[in-house]
């Protein structure tokens, strides 16, 4: 059966790193298309005409829309080779509400520290790392928050430690310092060939946050 993949994507996206990996960790052969979000693509605006938004996996044609639903689909169409979610129901449903958490709070938290200053830059370090801390406590002592193997919920949050050296500049402050356990489990991630090639070098994306601060008038 031929497969055809494709994904539209803008590289210092952590919902398209998500999907990056776990096409990695699955080791399915795709084509990548970096997307111009300042002049969106015909294909992309066709794909996903409702949000207009990266990333979108197309596979056969077909396209499939937001990254959780688009990790869980390529672990349900290639469910053969490691797996991602876990099999017991009640651990399926822990690890989409903790993927749940993170897009409601670590994405917009984050955002929060570099588009802010003041008062409103210190709630925001605050909330962001009262959250780390929570995520902290879901890991425990396990490798990874699947166990022993990389999963679900590693998928879902460690593209963000991408983000987090550009989240420490403009914040001036340490996360390692406050969730040393975190840090240590995305670096365990990090030594996974999946995880590595599919994020981007974190003072890259801290540049790219300068310039994005620069747009935005924020200083």
């Amino acid at each position: 059966m031929g497969e055809e993949v494709v994904l539209l994507d803008f590289w210092p996206s952590p919902f398209g790193m998500r999907v990056r990996i776990a096409l990695a960790e699955k080791g399915i052969k795709h084509e990548y298309k970096e997307e111009d979000l300042r002049n969106k693509s015909a294909l992309l605006l066709q794909m996903n005409p409702v949000h207009k938004k990266i990333p979108v996996l197309i596979h056969n044609g077909k396209p499939i829309c937001e990254s959780l639903i688009q990790v869980q689909y390529i672990d349900e169409v290639w469910h053969d080779k490691s797996p991602l979610l876990p099999s017991d129901p009640y651990q399926r449903a822990i690890a989409r509400f903790w993927a749940d958490f993170v897009d409601k709070k670590i994405y917009d938290t984050g955002r929060k520290i570099w588009t802010t200053k003041g008062e409103e830059q210190e709630a925001a370090k605050k909330e962001f790392i009262e959250s780390l801390k929570l995520l902290e406590g879901e890991l425990g002592d396990k490798p990874y928050f699947a166990g022993e193997n990389l999963g679900y919920l590693d998928v879902v949050l460690v593209p963000f430690y991408s983000w987090f050296y550009a989240y420490e500049k403009c914040g001036n402050f340490s996360i390692e310092e406050e969730c040393p356990k975190l840090i240590a489990w995305a670096k365990r991630c990090l030594q996974k060939e999946s995880v590595s090639k599919s994020l981007p070098d974190q003072e890259k994306v801290y540049g790219f946050v300068l310039q994005l601060k620069k747009v935005f008038g924020i200083e």
